[in-house]
């Protein structure tokens, strides 16, 4: 028997623009119709949007925790619990991030996420796995521990890459030695190259580029920009994304990482189709400020939630987001001056084809999964549906 939900009295977000008084008709968890005619559904589960925006649910390709926990806490409940908290703020489907760390510290986290991913049913869908580090510039390390990063070793990454089947995505320095080759490796496994924590110059991520390295992690967040070396000017990363056309980048859009110029001028660059929102998100995301711990609880990094954001204990530089994707749009909306329109785009449809996964995600297309997010002018979320579940509802739905 099929389990059908009707929503109705929606302002429906679709690729081709907004369809006011709108029905959406979900069908075992895929989109099985949407329009304006009120249909009539035996048995079916209805909601009431009561006018406010239905929109593809919010993709996260970059999340480190949340809810008071971090994936690489390496427990069933860690995972879970930053599930179920970035769901309460619009997060539909998200990728679980890890830190620069001990190599056997990732293979637990890669078991434990094959674990969780097999029983999160109640919240943001998992879409696989992001290594981030440990190959990084140590100039670049930002708040990723100094301990762990190193250049890139075969028999490492070869080892780490057979024992998951859900890694999709790595981030690396492109101008370390032996990085072209590990970019090799990751294409022919269809894991997602990134650039990410570098100090390269124009010239390097270029080549980098051309062997798979398609996307930029955490835009201008530890990065390298225009730098003299013996008298001489040189492009940098940040250039090189910026002049590389068919390069996406991804953005931390708290409000704090980016002021409102630099989003305004990453808009208008890369425009929606090639940039992402990300939370970058840590373990205070969701939960109330003060001290916090960024990475594992075994051996993290101690940190001080301030200011919407969390900093070192001196406080002289940022160390992680406590963003949720609400937020993400919200303050592009607000301080970028972006439409709902393409920031939504940014916030879903763009993530998904980054993540190669917009055959199922990323729209409001019929056939694709109801993954969908209900919120008000003010991007305050009512409601969540992940594949035709409703995970999260800010008030009781009668059905």
């Amino acid at each position: 028997m099929t389990n059908y939900t009707k929503i109705y009295n929606a302002n429906i977000i679709t690729p081709s623009g907004f369809l006011k008084d709108g029905i959406l008709i979900i069908a075992d968890g895929k989109i099985a119709e949407i329009g304006t005619k009120n249909i009539t559904i035996e048995n079916a589960k209805e909601i009431d949007a009561g006018g406010k925006y239905v929109s593809p649910g919010f993709i996260d390709m970059h999340v480190h925790g949340g809810g008071g926990h971090d994936f690489m806490d390496n427990t069933l409940e860690a995972f879970l619990t930053i599930a179920n908290t970035h769901a309460k703020y619009g997060t539909t489907a998200l990728m679980p991030t890890t830190l620069s760390c001990e190599k056997q510290d990732l293979l637990t986290t890669l078991a434990i996420y094959e674990k969780a991913n097999a029983i999160n049913t109640g919240g943001a869908d998992f879409v696989g796995i992001h290594i981030e580090g440990p190959y990084f510039a140590m100039s670049q390390k930002g708040a990723q521990d100094p301990r762990y990063i190193r250049n890139p070793d075969p028999a490492e990454y070869q080892e780490i890459l057979a024992a998951s089947k859900h890694i999709k995505r790595w981030s690396a320095a492109p101008e370390l030695p032996g990085t072209i080759e590990f970019g090799q490796f990751l294409q022919k496994n269809n894991v997602l190259a990134a650039i990410a924590h570098t100090d390269a110059i124009y010239e390097e991520v270029v080549e980098a580029f051309e062997i798979g390295f398609t996307h930029a992690t955490h835009f201008y967040s530890c990065m390298s920009g225009v730098s003299r070396r013996n008298a001489f000017r040189y492009a940098g990363a940040i250039e090189a994304a910026y002049l590389l056309d068919d390069m996406t980048v991804e953005i931390i859009v708290d409000g704090v990482h980016l002021p409102a110029p630099l989003l305004k001028l990453i808009y208008k660059i890369k425009g929606a189709d090639h940039t992402a929102l990300i939370t970058d998100a840590m373990r205070g995301a969701g939960m109330p400020e003060g001290p916090s711990k960024l990475g594992s609880l075994k051996d993290g990094l101690e940190v001080i939630i301030e200011d919407g954001v969390a900093k070192l204990p001196d406080r002289t530089a940022f160390a992680g987001s406590v963003a949720t994707a609400d937020r993400l749009v919200r303050n592009m909306i607000k301080l970028a001056d972006i439409s709902l329109f393409d920031t939504i785009k940014m916030a879903s449809t763009t993530p998904a084809k980054i993540l190669k996964i917009n055959d199922s995600k990323g729209e409001l297309v019929v056939g694709k999964d109801a993954d969908i997010v209900v919120f008000d002018q003010d991007i305050n979320v009512q409601t969540t549906i992940v594949k035709g579940n409703v995970v999260y509802s800010k008030e009781k739905i009668e059905i």
